[in-house]
């Protein structure tokens, strides 16, 4: 692995985790391809023995909790400033952790990632979600900077506790 790629795609994360906790959405949106696809498969509990992961979760056309283009995370983005975001009423306050990155073998001018994340959320006084999961993310040079070509997020938890997922994960 060239650890300047691993260097590059490891600042590249913390960065959008730093945009998003600080509240900088529209930069936050700058970070993706404008072919981008954001998506979120609903997890399903099964009651058998151990099984693939992918087993548990929905596939495309079904279920899902996101399945965004730049577009629709452009429109959710700015709701965010428009008042009308009433679950963001007043802002949560997040914090993202971004661990276990693995990067495998570049192919073309895309790099698949793969990491776990961790997002704490707190608004109001008594409000706090805790979103833990695993995410694959495709990463693209455009003009020589990383975007996010594509982003699929696995939650380990199939019922929400949370009242709503109004933050970005």
């Amino acid at each position: 692995m060239d650890e300047r790629l691993r260097r590059d795609v490891e600042e590249f994360l913390y960065q959008e985790a730093e945009l998003l906790d600080e509240r900088r959405f529209r930069e936050w949106l700058e970070l993706f391809t404008e072919d981008a696809h954001y998506w979120m498969p609903a997890r399903e509990s099964r009651l058998t023995g151990p099984g693939e992961v992918a087993g548990e979760l929905s596939k495309p056309g079904e279920n899902f909790l996101f399945d965004d283009t730049k577009k629709t995370l452009g429109t959710r983005v700015e709701r965010f400033y428009t008042g009308s975001a009433w679950a963001e009423i007043p802002p949560s306050r997040t914090r993202h952790l971004i661990s276990n990155i693995r990067i495998k073998p570049a192919s073309g001018s895309e790099i698949e990632v793969r990491s776990n994340f961790l997002v704490y959320r707190t608004r109001l006084e008594h409000d706090r979600d805790i979103f833990v999961g695993t995410r694959t993310d495709i990463l693209r040079r455009v003009d020589g900077r990383l975007r996010i070509a594509g982003r699929t997020l696995i939650l380990d938890q199939a019922i929400l506790d949370a009242k709503n997922i109004s933050v970005f994960l």
